[in-house]
Order: C-alpha cells, then structure tokens, then sequence
C-alpha cells in the first residue's frame, strides 16, 4: 500500500470528529483520558485546560498515544496556546460547529489551550470482505505504509 492511498484511508476511517482516549505520561506515570477531536485538513485538533494535569504532563512530555476504535496514533502534541487568543478564532468556529454542546458549556475560557497531534506512527486494524483481520501500518516520518495480514 502506498503512503498517500494509506492516509487517504486512515483520514475516512477517522472522519470529521471522535471522542479519542488520550494517553499522555510523566516520570513513568501514564494516564488516559477522552477528549473531543476535530480532524480538519489532515490535522487534529482539541482543546483542553492549560491548568489540568493531563495539559502538565503534555507541556513536560510532549509524547503521546490517542486511539479511536481500531485505529492508534503516535505523535508529539503541540500547543498552539490559548484558544481565545487565535488570530481569526478559526478553532472555536469549527469547534461550535462540532461539538456545540462542550462550545456552549465551555465557551472562550482564557484557560483552554489549542493542542495539535503530529502523527509520527499509526496502525488500523481491520478486517476484509472474508473477515480476516489486517492492520495498515503508517511511518509518517518514513512517509511509508504497509499492509500486515493477521492470521
């Protein structure tokens, strides 16, 4: 499989929005947690307190797993910083159009930061026409996919 045909896939699979468990950790400690992801453009996105422990550990320990029903990602998280303070607010505009009820209930605290996922690896699992599970293994670093049948 190619890199390109593989995202393209990886892309569909995740659609517009997931609740995504976040796994973040800190001198060996690992939680997880759900947030409310948009994936706009190949990128993904959410919000979150700058004050949680989860924001703590991320800002320390920028290395991250976020999953969503068959498909983990890899990364590194950035901060984009405050969500109030982005220049044409374009992340709260899709935001309300997503999840409008956390918009509503959350809205322009100028504690909420903008956080971003780089995605360095990525694996999905699935099954083909037979019910045969595979996983499509992506290298974003590598820009490199493969396809791995599971007996």
């Amino acid at each position: 499989m190619d890199f390109k045909m593989a995202l393209d896939q990886f892309y569909k699979k995740l659609g517009k929005k997931k609740i995504m468990a976040l796994a973040t950790s800190l001198n060996d400690h690992v939680t997880v947690r759900n947030v409310s992801v948009i994936i706009y453009k190949g990128r993904l996105l959410f919000k979150t307190d700058k004050n949680f422990r989860k924001t703590r550990q991320l800002l320390e320990n920028p290395n991250v797993a976020i999953c969503y029903w068959g498909v983990q990602i890899e990364g590194k998280a950035v901060n984009h910083g405050l969500v109030v303070d982005e220049p044409n607010q374009f992340f709260q505009q899709l935001y309300q159009a997503s999840w409008d009820k956390s918009y509503n209930a959350y809205p322009h605290k100028d504690t909420e930061i903008l956080l971003e996922i780089l995605p360095s690896f990525v694996e999905i699992w699935d099954q083909d026409d037979q019910e045969k599970g595979f996983q499509v293994l992506i290298d974003f670093n590598k820009q490199q996919a493969k396809v791995q049948h599971y007996d």
